[in-house]
């Protein structure tokens, strides 16, 4: 089993601070996988929120703290660790009176904050509990999955590292990661129409079937039809207006169900870069999709990079979303739009540090390509760094780093 070491690792820092580490993340991204792959010191005790069985054990607190007692040990040390714990009813209430009870214990909990308990559980253990988003694969973990020889190679590249004799695969893998997306299942299948089959699966077993639960029965025909049009919308501003009108929901019931997917890890929202009011052109926010593959699903459209109108916008989502992976704790990612159109597709602020990025996707050759916009932004609003993401460039030219998609991860944030 392959070991996601940037999650393991982020689990291992967030127990030096808090007894309670949440994964959270959409279905089918590996948080079971995980968590059962984390290198536990001590004994440890697993179990399933869905287990109707394991529901009636959290019910009274002695009971809970009796089957431990049982189970895991008498000191009740080591590692309880829980699998989509938002099915517990009262959970965050038995969690804190463990740990204040029990300091040697240490809990792994996952579970969907779109089940509306993350904000109930985050009040309820202020100062006790470290939540990790779960995203699907990485590129380079893709490329681990797909070829370990070639990921090792990977790992051997850096950003100012000459053209290599093998980009031209990375290319055709980065194309396919796209394409297919990071869900673990998907990724591992080798043939296309199996890749295919498990999306559809996931699209229509996992995702519909959460979605049910929240939506109308007279909503549904609407919801599918904003979904399909939200699938079309990758990495444009989000009109609700637009949307209730050509969806037949209601503008409050548009805004609802974008908040659940939203919550659900399916879609990612990000909101405009500002330091001047007055200059900014809008408020509304911009929309992407966790993960590609899912998208395609949704939209019924898995044409090759090269023959598709949504190729750059394909590569933006990527982008954003190899990004968000790199945020540091409190860091964010925006977009900037202003009224002299001046555009900058996304303002990465780290804290301590902001970058402002470019997605290009095209090939730029021995010539690179400036942006106006970048400079624009530099002089205006001030960065530490500008960055064009293109196909296949990777150097300086005056103040901008170039760098080729599939070596996005590497950059230094």
């Amino acid at each position: 089993m392959f070991k996601r070491e940037q999650y393991l690792e982020r689990i291992s820092f967030g127990f030096e601070a808090v007894p309670i580490v949440v994964l959270i993340g959409a279905r089918q991204v590996g948080k079971t996988s995980l968590m059962q792959m984390y290198p536990a010191e001590g004994d440890k005790l697993f179990l399933n929120g869905q287990d109707p069985e394991t529901g009636l054990i959290f019910m009274q607190f002695s009971q809970l703290e009796q089957y431990l007692k049982v189970y895991l040990n008498d000191t009740v040390s080591g590692y309880l660790i829980i699998d989509e714990f938002q099915y517990l009813h009262g959970i965050s209430t038995m969690l804190k009176l463990l740990t204040d009870k029990y300091p040697n214990l240490k809990v792994l909990c996952s579970g969907s904050s779109s089940l509306g308990i993350l904000q109930e559980v985050e009040e309820s253990l202020a100062g006790r509990l470290r939540t990790i988003e779960v995203f699907p694969l990485s590129f380079s973990e893709y490329l681990m999955f797909q070829d370990e020889k070639l990921y090792r190679f990977f790992l051997t590249l850096s950003p100012e590292t000459p053209a290599s004799p093998l980009d031209q695969q990375f290319e055709h893998l980065l194309e396919e990661y796209i394409l297919f997306g990071g869900l673990p299942r998907a990724a591992i299948a080798k043939d296309r129409k199996q890749k295919l089959a498990i999306l559809e699966d996931i699209y229509k077993t996992y995702l519909m079937h959460d979605v049910r639960t929240f939506i109308r029965n007279e909503h549904m025909a609407g919801f599918n039809k904003l979904l399909r049009m939200l699938s079309a919308q990758a990495g444009n501003l989000l009109n609700i207006n637009e949307l209730s009108r050509e969806s037949g929901l209601s503008y409050r019931h548009c805004e609802d169900y974008i908040e659940l997917l939203h919550q659900m890890y399916i879609i990612r929202l990000i909101e405009p870069f500002s330091s001047n009011i007055r200059t900014t052109i809008s408020k509304m926010k911009k929309i992407y999709f966790c993960d590609s593959g899912l998208r395609n699903m949704i939209q019924g459209d898995f044409t090759e990079m090269q023959f598709r109108v949504d190729s750059g916008a394909l590569f933006e989502n990527y982008v954003l979303m190899e990004l968000s992976r790199k945020l540091m704790p409190g860091g964010s990612v925006r977009y900037f739009r202003t009224t002299n159109g001046t555009e900058v597709d996304f303002v990465v602020n780290q804290l301590v540090e902001r970058i402002a990025i470019e997605c290009k996707y095209k090939k730029m050759g021995d010539k690179p390509a400036h942006s106006r916009a970048l400079h624009q932004f530099l002089k205006t609003e001030g960065a530490g760094k500008c960055v064009i993401v293109t196909r296949d460039m990777n150097g300086f030219d005056k103040d901008v780093q170039f760098i080729k998609g599939f070596q996005l991860c590497q950059i230094r944030m």
